[in-house]
């Protein structure tokens, strides 16, 4: 019987160990997506100082009202273009980690689960006699808890798949709108000179 409390303390120091493991690994993925996502902003700040200041230069040097026009038109859809790219590559970063952070969460779970029903099969070899009803009643709340574990992890894994799906749509009318847009444009252009 004196061993229950020196598995509970060995388990409890096991435990805290993984979640300090956890913890570590989700910090460093959440410093390697920081890292993307700071090269990806830096990289896109400078290439649209650049691109704006190209874009200044040529509409400077319109001659004529249609000549600017027509350059504002030319400009829109490669502009358009590296938003959307911008954004693919931002989503891409976010569901990584997402992804990442799931499946660590998802090994902690089931490390943890295995180890308290070890534990319960352990302290439930060295039980009173009688105690055979609460060990079940203990195992039955183990496994509901596992079940609405993975009823949880089965909803939000639909509602990410949801939202990355809407969000495609999205990026696929935004782009099919950027490439009317130049000949719009351009249509306006040729109306305002005429």
């Amino acid at each position: 019987m004196f061993a229950i409390p020196e598995q509970f303390s060995n388990a409890t120091k096991a435990n805290l160990e993984s979640q300090f493991a956890l913890l570590s690994s989700l910090t460093s993925k959440t410093f390697e997506s920081m890292e993307k996502l700071v090269e990806l902003n830096i990289a896109t700040a400078r290439a649209t100082l650049s691109d704006n200041s190209t874009a200044a230069r040529q509409l400077l040097s319109a001659k004529d009202p249609q000549e600017f026009f027509q350059l504002s038109a030319s400009q829109a859809q490669p502009t358009a273009e590296k938003a959307l790219s911008y954004s693919r590559q931002l989503a891409s970063i976010a569901t990584g980690t997402g992804a990442e952070f799931s499946k660590a969460a998802e090994s902690q779970i089931v490390e943890a689960n295995r180890k308290v029903i070890a534990l319960v099969d352990e302290v439930s070899k060295n039980a009173p006699a009688g105690s055979e009803t609460f060990v079940a009643a203990v195992k039955t709340a183990i496994s509901n808890a596992n079940a609405g574990y993975e009823q949880f992890s089965k909803t939000t894994k639909q509602a990410v798949e949801a939202m990355e799906n809407n969000m495609n749509a999205a990026m696929s009318q935004f782009s099919n709108v950027a490439a009317k847009a130049p000949a719009a444009a351009a249509n306006a252009a040729s109306a305002a000179a005429a």
